[in-house]
């Protein structure tokens, strides 16, 4: 098989997402309406509910119901939000990114889908490379590059006696130790050409042929 190992180099960027939901307050504010009707219902006609206690339970609710109200106001924009961010992702369509991750996808037909990357905090001794299969079985296995700095593994899709591996998912691991024998960190990522965009589960992906990666996992758009 063959496995050429180059040099590149990337940037990173990050991005992050939040989302909210009111369900369990809507729940609430059902339950807090109940319980102060049961109360006025069968309050003790002699003895009735001290107004300055009543008077803080109403506040309570219309504190409630205004922080439901607030809640999916926020649902609404973070809808929109999630909408702007998909049409917009459109654009990667047909370009070539780089991703934070480690697994790749091969295709029935051997295609495989992108290419490895990996980056070393400093200069190794050596550099171990191992791809395993979706069970953690090794397929194969090399050396790297051992400079510091990001280099990349184009893998050909065939194992350690050079036999075309079947269809799925395959990881890449990179152990790599200085002079002393101590591990270096390492990072890895995966680079391909985006063929489609999807938000079916609410996060915008991006998909390399059969390899999907989170938008906010992208670190590098390329032409």
């Amino acid at each position: 098989m063959t496995a050429a190992v180059t040099s590149t180099t990337s940037s990173t960027t990050s991005t992050s997402s939040t989302s909210s939901s009111s369900s369990g307050l809507s729940a609430n504010y059902d339950t807090f309406l109940k319980l102060l009707c049961a109360q006025l219902t069968n309050q003790n006609p002699l003895d009735p509910t001290d107004a300055t206690q009543f008077t803080s339970q109403l506040v309570q609710y219309s504190n409630l119901e205004q922080q439901i109200k607030t809640n999916d106001k926020l649902d609404t924009v973070l809808s929109s939000l999630s909408s702007s961010t998909f049409s917009s992702s459109v654009g990667y369509l047909g370009h070539v990114v780089e991703a934070e991750g480690d697994s790749i996808s091969v295709q029935s037909d051997g295609t495989v889908d992108a290419t490895w990357g990996y980056d070393l905090d400093s200069k190794a001794s050596s550099v171990a490379l191992t791809i395993t299969d979706s069970a953690g079985k090794t397929v194969w296995s090399g050396t790297g590059e051992t400079g510091k700095g990001s280099h990349s593994l184009d893998w050909d899709g065939t194992d350690s006696k050079g036999k075309a591996v079947p269809a799925g998912t395959y990881t890449l691991k990179v152990t790599a130790l200085d002079s002393a024998g101590a591990a270096i960190e390492t990072s890895t990522s995966i680079k391909g050409t985006v063929t489609a965009v999807d938000s079916t589960d609410g996060t915008t992906s991006l998909e390399l042929g059969g390899t999907s990666v989170s938008l906010s996992n992208v670190t590098r758009l390329a032409a």
